[in-house]
């Protein structure tokens, strides 16, 4: 084995060092050809996957069809997968529970799924999507942020579980009067309330020890917030007329090419709260964004809950773009007594699998 891999060191090395026909620019050319090399593999494994779920809205279609002329009932989707077994004993994707996700799927979206977002998903995504949601709008908008944004099935299923998207947009903002051309697009941006169930924070927290878990668990808050989001830092330090200003924390929006500064409040959000947010988003568009770069610094107080009329009468009377959203977390207490989501859906969908294995 020593040798072999010895052989192997000796040949690599020749074929790139000590040539003299090699041109000097030779580690660039093989970086280029390596990087269109796994491009091209990802393409490949996209395309086969898209294809395979195309074959599988087919194959709904067809036992959806047969169902809807012939009668046919669950017993035949046993019978198919048997079937299919002996005819391609070293394929896996032809289960009776498989079957049935793709007699759903063909249901859902009977009129296809190619350009579907739906369409460019890993099967798991897929099943997830049936499982967990129920009606159409609820599975286009899930699919297609899954898709856009390269969601893991784990980060889909938790999207859902937090219903993310039904949060969006959400908060109270001035953004039609302040950003008027950025306004829907920045929207987009907002949740509320966002779920900080991760922080394990104790009933009468303070604010600082909701910075430090926000802090500690960064990774888990930015999941949160949503994509895009880069964190900058916290307790930023902004120097104005000789004396130092720190907002809680500073983020940067990669896709929007903004930054977005964040204040917490364990308190309901009061006027007071949205001026001084104001006076740092300002101090920061005019020290730490570059014009020629950066868009307009948005604001967003994250408080422990708001009033809307006096919310809105502050925020109409700000220059600067501001956003009022809040936040909920469950206490350590009760979260403990809580399953984990994820492995109270692993026990439905077993329920489901067995009921199923018993009726057929």
């Amino acid at each position: 084995m020593s040798n072999e891999i010895t052989t192997r060191d000796r040949i690599a090395t020749q074929s790139t060092s000590g040539n003299e026909d090699l041109p000097p620019n030779y580690a660039e050319i093989l970086s280029e050809v390596k990087n269109e090399v796994r491009v091209g593999y990802v393409r490949a494994q996209r395309a086969a996957n898209n294809a395979m779920i195309a074959m599988y809205w087919r194959i709904g279609k067809i036992i959806a069809d047969r169902q809807a002329a012939e009668g046919w009932g669950a017993k035949v989707i046993q019978y198919l997968a048997a079937d299919l077994k002996t005819a391609y004993p070293d394929q896996t994707g032809f289960s009776r529970t498989n079957l049935s996700y793709m007699l759903k799927m063909a249901r859902t979206w009977p009129d296809g799924i190619v350009p579907h977002p739906v369409g460019q998903l890993p099967w798991s995504h897929v099943r997830l999507l049936l499982d967990k949601l129920y009606t159409t709008e609820a599975l286009d908008l899930y699919a297609a942020a899954a898709a856009s944004n390269g969601w893991s099935r784990a980060d889909l299923q938790q999207a859902i579980e937090s219903k993310l998207l039904e949060r969006k947009g959400l908060a109270t903002h001035n953004f039609p009067a302040t950003i008027p051309d950025s306004s829907e697009q920045v929207e987009e941006l907002l949740t509320d309330p966002y779920h900080l169930d991760f922080t394990g924070l104790r009933k009468n927290h303070s604010e600082r020890e909701l910075e430090d878990a926000l802090v500690g668990n960064i990774v888990a808050f930015l999941q949160e917030l949503g994509v895009g989001f880069a964190f900058v830092g916290r307790q930023y330090v902004l120097r104005v007329g000789g004396a130092e200003f720190r907002p809680d924390l500073l983020f940067y929006h990669l896709n929007l090419q903004r930054y977005v500064v964040i204040e917490l409040k364990t308190t309901p959000a009061e006027p007071s709260h949205l001026g001084q947010l104001g006076f740092y988003t300002a101090v920061i568009d005019d020290k730490v964004r570059k014009p020629e770069r950066d868009e307009p610094t948005i604001g967003l107080l994250i408080a422990k809950s708001k009033n809307g009329e006096v919310i809105d009468y502050a925020l109409h009377a700000s220059r600067q773009p501001l956003a009022v959203s809040t936040y909920t977390a469950l206490e350590p207490e009760m979260k403990a007594m809580l399953p984990e989501p994820r492995a109270l859906s692993r026990i439905v969908d077993e329920t489901i699998a067995e009921h199923s294995a018993d009726s057929n």
